[in-house]
């Protein structure tokens, strides 16, 4: 064995630099709720799949905490660090990331619908340097609504909010299914990352909103719990994203960010071995939960129909 192969055997591997970039605000330490849940979810993957931070990968985590302009700062960080992975949390990091960085792979966790925002040709074969996991059911906005409906009877007026930096071709879904259930939509959008709850519930009061539906969106899940007891103040029956009825919220219904964020590890594992991004089919969670929080409901005045209860995958009493 001539002196550079040795020198090369003798080298330690490369331990892979992974980046994690999400919309919200960094996890407080020994806090299991949302947001902070969700990279303790990826962290929990990673060591499922034998990972071990500080021995066999290394984590680079970004947290904007709502401000969206520090996305470009944060994408210049990691491609500086050489990452060889950047995961990433919904799909505003991501819409931010591809427009800077083309070759280093791209693993998200939870878009709407990747393909009509054009982060990846199709699901089946993404093709460039993007894939991940998506909850995308275009009936999903429906059902949410539906559940109102169900709740309060006569239910005409529907406050929705949602975020002021995110697209909204993630809000169209909502638009046509509360017209398609004759409900009058009443839209307002928080701006970040310090929004106005207080004028947001003096408007649905002012305009009489019945009900109000929270969009899982990163305003909205930093502030979430501030959001659940401006509406039980108000007496407001709200529908939360699944991850955030513990909050205060009536109802939740979806699919689980958290779950997913999980799950990003195991397509970052195929990536550092080897497989390219295009060639990853996205993957669709089809999980969804129905969660009731009967506290709530009793402190606002509001009945859950016993069909309801009957349905429900939990009930918070």
């Amino acid at each position: 064995m001539d002196l550079e192969t040795l020198t090369q055997a003798q080298q330690p591997a490369k331990i892979p630099r992974v980046g994690f970039l999400s919309p919200v605000s960094a996890p407080t330490p020994g806090a299991s709720p949302e947001p902070g849940s969700s990279f303790q979810a990826f962290r929990r993957g990673l060591g499922d799949l034998g990972y071990v931070e500080g021995q066999n990968i290394i984590i680079e985590p970004r947290f904007a905490e709502g401000q969206y302009d520090r996305f470009p700062a944060f994408a210049a960080e990691l491609v500086g660090l050489e990452t060889d992975v950047i995961c990433v949390q919904g799909a505003v990091t991501v819409l931010a990331l591809q427009k800077v960085i083309t070759s280093i792979p791209i693993v998200f966790g939870i878009v709407a619908d990747p393909v009509a925002a054009g982060m990846v040709s199709n699901t089946a074969r993404p093709g460039g340097n993007i894939t991940g996991i998506t909850s995308f059911d275009p009936q999903q906005s429906r059902k949410q609504l539906e559940l109102l409906t169900q709740v309060i009877p006569g239910l005409a007026r529907v406050a929705i909010l949602g975020d002021q930096g995110v697209p909204q071709i993630f809000e169209r879904g909502y638009e046509v299914a509360a017209r398609v259930l004759d409900l009058q939509p009443q839209w307002l959008r928080l701006e970040g990352p310090a929004p106005d709850l207080d004028g947001a519930f003096e408007a649905f009061r002012r305009e009489r909103a019945d009900a109000l539906m929270v969009l899982e969106v990163p305003i909205t899940g930093i502030h979430q719990k501030r959001i659940a007891e401006l509406a039980a103040k108000n007496r407001l029956p709200t529908i939360f994203p699944r991850d955030w009825v513990h909050t205060g919220g009536l109802i939740a219904y979806g699919t689980s960010v958290v779950d997913a964020v999980g799950g990003i590890p195991a397509y970052m594992d195929k990536i550092l071995k080897g497989a390219k991004p295009g060639d990853l089919p996205v993957d669709v969670v089809t999980r969804y939960e129905l969660v009731i929080n009967l506290k709530t409901a009793r402190e606002i005045g509001v009945t859950i129909p016993p069909e309801m209860l009957k349905r429900a995958d939990r009930i918070i009493q």
